[in-house]
């Protein structure tokens, strides 16, 4: 599992715990750019201490999707068949992690979604819950894709998956990222399983989603929207619709 972080000193002990005792056969990867309050120290001594956690520094803060990028890379490059996202602060819970596993035996990427039959979030206000929900059906529409949850960031990949989707050509480094992920693998003809998560708000921490953040992304995906539908006026091919799986909690 990659597990970018910035500035999770509180959490990351922690959450590296969780998944070692939910899935001890799976090994964990941090990717931390340079936090100032000591996160990156923190890792190293627990890889001191566990064979299974490595750690991978950056030098600055470049967002999400460039910290994935780099954790991708090392994780492809280290042999790994499989390779998983995960948040540092406890909302993707480790215990649920063997959902994402089970649903992979028939798919090339699965999504740990809120938005599926079972799914939910805790201690989110409805504002909140509103913006995602809505912002994820602005992607169906907009995009043409049946994925309900594009946005969310509790994955596991085949390693064929992420070789498939050409992570060169990758532009993405905020959230939006993951999202333009989703996109590439349903362009490759790929399939997208869902299987329902319960979501849990941060308790420790700070968000480092902001308003900035949610408008850049909504601005990006709108210009991909615009872009395929030019090249459907100019015939050229488009988004593969999902093959939607999902499973029962």
């Amino acid at each position: 599992m990659v597990i970018p972080t910035y500035d999770e000193a509180a959490n990351l002990a922690w959450i590296i715990e969780r998944v070692r005792t939910a899935q001890p056969h799976v090994d964990v990867l941090v990717v931390d750019d340079d936090s100032p309050d000591g996160t990156g120290a923190i890792a190293d001594g627990i890889a001191q201490a566990d064979p299974h956690v490595h750690v991978l520094h950056r030098t600055a803060k470049e967002g999400l999707g460039a910290a994935y990028l780099a954790g991708f890379a090392w994780a492809l490059d280290a042999g790994y068949d499989v390779i998983g996202e995960m948040d540092a602060d406890g909302s993707h819970q480790p215990e649920q992690l063997q959902r994402l596993l089970a649903g992979l035996h028939d798919a090339d990427l699965v999504i740990g979604s809120r938005w599926v039959p079972g799914g939910s979030v805790v201690n989110w206000p409805w504002q909140r819950e509103l913006l995602s929900r809505g912002g994820n059906l602005y992607v169906r529409l907009l995009l043409g894709i049946g994925v309900r949850d594009a946005t969310a960031g509790y994955r596991l990949f085949r390693r064929s998956t992420l070789e498939a989707i050409r992570l060169d050509q990758v532009r993405s480094t905020g959230y939006v990222f993951q999202t333009d992920l989703v996109t590439r693998t349903l362009q490759a003809g790929l399939t997208v399983r869902e299987v329902p998560i319960e979501f849990v708000e941060r308790v420790r921490g700070e968000s480092k989603m902001s308003g900035q953040v949610a408008v850049e992304s909504l601005k990006r995906i709108t210009w991909w929207g615009l872009r395929q539908r030019w090249n459907q006026v100019k015939g050229q091919p488009q988004v593969a619709p999902t093959r939607e799986l999902q499973s029962s909690r």
